[in-house]
Parts: C-alpha cells; structure tokens; sequence
C-alpha cells in the first residue's frame, strides 16, 4: 500500500462531540488530546513520517475567553506528558505558529520539548498553535523583505523554493494527505501553501473518536488516488 509520508490533520469536532455527551466542550478538548498520542503511535506503525496537527489557530482567539484559557491550560498539560510520549515512541515534536503570542511559562514547555525530542528518529510530530496560514505567509514575507532591504538577497532570487524556506514549515515536506474530522469540508487557514498538491480527505468521525482503524480508512483512501500534480 502506498502510505503517505506526511499527513496533516485538522483535529475538528472535540466540542460538538463533548456537547452530544451532556458534556462540556473543555471535556471533548480533554479526550481529544489524549487522542493524539494514539493516532502519533498508529501513524508511525503504518509507515508515516510526518504528523501535523492542527491544535489552535489564530481565529481561535476569539473563542470564550473560559474557553481559551481551557484550552491553553490544556495544552500546558500535554506538552508536560508529551516529554513523557516523546521518549516512549522515539517521537520528535516541534511547533509551527507565531508562538511569541503565548504566555512566556508556556514558551518555556515548548522550547524545552522541542530541544528534548530533537534527538528521537522516530515520526515528526509537528503542533500548530496560534497558527494560521496568512498569518504564516505574511510573517514570511516580511522576513523576505527585511532580507532584500539588507541587501541579503534580490527580487531576482525570489522562487517557490526560496519562499517556502521562510515559511514555519521549513524544516518538514509537504503533505501528501490532509484529514479532517468531524465534517466540515474546508481548509480553515491550515496550510494553505503547503496543501498545494496534497490529497484530502474529511469523515464525519469527530477527533475524539477517530481511532487507528479511521487512520487506515483515510490511508486506504489516499492510496486508491491518483497523485499526477498536473501531469496527464
């Protein structure tokens, strides 16, 4: 079967899924981050290389500020556990998002997993917060131009491969395959550069209950596709 190198995911439906329980949504938010680390470990064992998961966007800031704050709390516990996962699974994390938003004790967690996990050679999760694609593009290009102005570089230099090495996702390839959850059919500012040729693919599964064998649909799926980019 060919198996996707990289997959990016857009982790939709925790709340909707916490509401039909009578639950509320911080408890979806809860069971859906629990979720990762058993997609993380499917993905590795079916042959994936890459993860990337889409954790909080920049339009998520608009949310309730309870809500926020939950999800923010939230992600401060996962990165503490992840120190854990990381070296379980031989897993390396980085994050991808302008992180200099975020609270500096926050920051802190996230500079010490990443240089901790540097030295697994298992599957790259990378975990995009305070993401989102324009955001990404613009912050890129006004790197690029500070570039030009000094004189590092010319208008003459600038291609696809020259401005993608300014982009978050430097470091990692692009996608093959891009799932998400939940129903919603759209890509919600989530990579919008580097899905240019990616396969997609949505289920009405919510995160919470998107297991390893909904990972195999999706790869399955992704296998029955013809991958031309663009040619006949």
């Amino acid at each position: 079967m060919n198996v996707p190198e990289h997959i990016a995911i857009i982790l939709d439906g925790n709340g909707r899924w916490a509401k039909a329980k009578g639950m509320p949504r911080t408890y979806g938010h809860t069971v859906g981050a629990k979720n990762v680390e058993t997609i993380c470990r499917a993905a590795n064992e079916m042959g994936v290389k890459y993860v990337t998961m889409y954790a909080f966007s920049t339009e998520n800031w608009s949310r309730p500020a309870d809500e926020v704050k939950a999800l923010m709390k939230l992600l401060g516990e996962y990165i503490k556990t992840c120190m854990k996962t990381a070296k379980k699974d031989n897993l390396k994390v980085r994050f991808i998002g302008d992180l200099s938003k975020l609270d500096d004790k926050l920051r802190a967690s996230i500079k010490e997993l990443t240089e901790y996990s540097s030295q697994f050679t298992g599957l790259t999760l990378t975990i995009a917060i305070n993401y989102g694609s324009r955001d990404e593009m613009t912050r890129a290009i006004k790197h690029l131009a500070s570039d030009i102005k000094s004189d590092k570089l010319s208008v003459d230099d600038i291609n696809e491969e020259l401005f993608s090495g300014y982009l978050d996702t430097k470091d990692i390839p692009d996608p093959d395959l891009m799932i998400r959850t939940s129903g919603e059919q759209r890509l919600s500012n989530y990579l919008l550069w580097q899905l240019a040729y990616a396969e997609f693919y949505f289920t009405p599964v919510p995160w919470p209950d998107f297991t390893p064998e909904e990972l195999k649909k999706a790869i399955e799926e992704y296998d029955k596709r013809n991958r031309r980019f663009g040619g006949i």
